[in-house]
C-alpha cells in the first residue's frame, strides 16, 4: 500500500511562497498562498502576499479580493489599505482612491519604520488625498459663498470651521476642563467682543498699564516668578521643560483669589482697569490676574484650564513679531492693545519665536452664559470641595 504523502505545513507553504515571489514565480506563489488561506482564513501575511502575487500577475480584481480578505482579519491594516488605494487609482476610481489613501495615511506607522518603496507609495497617497481634499473644499466653499458672504465674518468663520472638521482638516476641539465642567456652556474658541461691554474701556487703559509694567520690569526684575511651579514628584508631562523656569514667568497681581500687595501697589492704574472686569470671586481660587512674560524662543505647550465656568482675557502689552496664540483650530497673532476673550478649557498653546520678551496681561472673568444663581452654585461647590479636602476625615472609610 502506497504511503500518503503528508500535506505541507503552513510555515513550509509560506516560506516556499516567499521564495517563489522573490524568484519571480508569482503564479506558483499564488497557488501556495491560496492553499494557506483556505486552511487558515485569518492568516494576515498570507492574504497580503496573495495580493502581491495577484498584482504581479496583473490580476487587479484578484489582488483587491485578497486585500479584502486581509481587512476582514484586520480592518485597520495600513498595508492593505494602501494597496487598495493604489489599485483603485490604477482602475481610475480616483475619489475612492483618494479617500482610501486618507484612511491609510491616518493609520501609517512613522515614516522611518517603512521601507523606501512603501514610503514613496505613502507620500504619493498623501499627495493624492491632499488634492482631493483641496478640490472638495473649493467645491463646498462655492456652494455656500453667497449665503456666507451675506451673513458676515462670524458666519464665515463658523462655516470654515464646519467644513474643515467635515474634511478632517482640523480636529473637533471640545472643552476639556481639568477639574470643573458646568453643562450646556458653549465651546467657543475666541468669543465675540459684543458679549463684553467693558472690553473697550479695558483696552483704553493699555498705555497706562504698559507704563506700569515697564516700571515693574525695571525696578523688580528679580521678582519675576515661574508660572509653572509644581513639585518634581508630580507627573509633569508637557510641563517638565518649563517647570520652575522663568522662561514663562509671571508678575502676579491677583493669585489664588488674593492680591499680591507689593505688585498691586506698583500698578494702581492696572488694578483700576482690572476692576472693570466681572471676575469670579471664589476663595483660594479667583480672581486671578498677572503679567505673563514669555522669553524669546519659548513655546507654551498645548494644555487646558481648570473650569469652563470662567473665561480668560488677554491684553497684549509687548508683542514682537513672531508671537502667536492658538485656541482649538484657530491661531491669531497678538496686537498691542487689542484684547480678546477665550475659553481656556479648549486646548490652547502659545509661542514666542522672536528675540525679545512677550508680555500680556491675563485675567479671568465669569462666563457670560452663567446666571447669578449659577455663579453662586459654582462658588459654593468649589469652596465646599476645598474645605472638605482641607479638613480631617469624619471617620474611617
Amino acid at each position: 500500500m502506497q504511503a500518503v504523502k503528508p500535506e505541507p505545513n503552513i510555515q513550509e507553504l509560506m516560506s516556499a511562497a516567499a521564495r517563489a515571489l522573490a524568484a519571480g514565480d508569482a503564479a506558483g506563489a499564488r497557488e501556495m498562498l491560496k492553499a494557506v488561506v483556505a486552511r487558515e482564513p485569518r492568516n494576515l501575511p498570507a492574504w497580503l502576499n496573495l495580493a502581491a502575487a495577484a498584482r504581479a500577475l496583473g490580476d487587479l480584481p484578484a489582488a483587491m479580493r485578497a486585500l479584502e480578505g486581509a481587512l476582514l482579519v484586520d480592518p485597520r491594516n495600513f498595508h492593505a489599505l494602501l494597496g487598495q488605494a493604489s489599485i483603485l487609482e490604477r482602475q481610475g476610481d480616483l475619489r475612492a482612491a483618494a479617500t482610501t489613501y486618507g484612511f491609510a495615511s491616518a493609520l501609517a506607522p512613522p515614516d522611518e519604520r517603512l521601507d523606501a518603496g512603501t514610503r514613496r507609495a505613502l507620500q504619493h497617497g498623501r499627495e493624492v488625498h491632499a488634492r482631493h481634499v483641496a478640490e472638495l473644499d473649493a467645491f463646498l466653499q462655492a456652494q455656500v459663498a453667497d449665503t456666507v458672504g451675506a451673513a458676515g465674518d462670524l458666519a464665515a468663520r463658523k462655516a470654515q470651521a464646519f467644513i474643515d472638521v467635515a474634511l478632517r482638516k482640523r480636529p473637533n476641539y471640545r472643552q476639556e476642563p481639568v477639574e470643573f465642567f458646568w453643562p450646556q456652556l458653549p465651546a467657543i474658541e475666541f468669543y465675540e467682543r459684543e458679549l463684553f461691554p467693558w472690553l473697550e474701556r479695558f483696552e483704553a487703559a493699555t498705555g497706562a498699564i504698559r507704563e506700569e509694567l515697564l516700571t515693574l520690569i525695571r525696578q523688580d526684575a528679580g521678582e519675576l516668578v515661574p508660572y509653572v511651579d509644581y513639585p518634581d514628584s508630580r507627573p509633569l508631562d508637557q510641563w517638565r521643560e518649563l517647570n520652575h523656569s522663568i522662561r514663562w514667568g509671571a508678575y502676579h497681581l491677583m493669585l489664588n483669589g488674593e492680591a499680591v500687595e507689593a505688585n498691586c501697589a506698583r500698578a494702581p492704574r492696572t488694578m483700576e482697569a482690572i476692576g472693570l472686569l466681572p471676575q469670579p470671586r471664589v476663595p483660594n481660587r479667583s480672581p486671578a490676574a498677572m503679567f505673563s512674560v514669555l522669553q524669546p524662543r519659548t513655546r507654551i505647550p498645548p494644555h487646558t484650564g481648570i473650569a469652563n465656568t470662567r473665561l480668560v482675557v488677554h491684553l497684549p502689552l509687548i508683542v514682537p513679531d513672531g508671537c502667536a496664540f492658538r485656541v482649538g483650530g484657530e491661531t491669531r497673532p497678538w496686537k498691542q492693545g487689542e484684547a480678546w476673550v477665550f475659553d481656556d478649557t479648549i486646548e490652547h498653546e502659545a509661542w514666542n519665536e522672536s528675540d525679545q520678551v512677550r508680555v500680556i496681561l491675563i485675567c479671568d472673568v465669569w462666563s457670560p452664559f452663567l446666571s447669578e444663581a449659577d455663579r453662586e452654585i459654582v462658588t459654593r461647590v468649589m469652596t465646599a470641595m476645598d474645605a472638605f479636602n482641607a479638613s480631617p476625615p469624619s471617620g474611617a472609610l
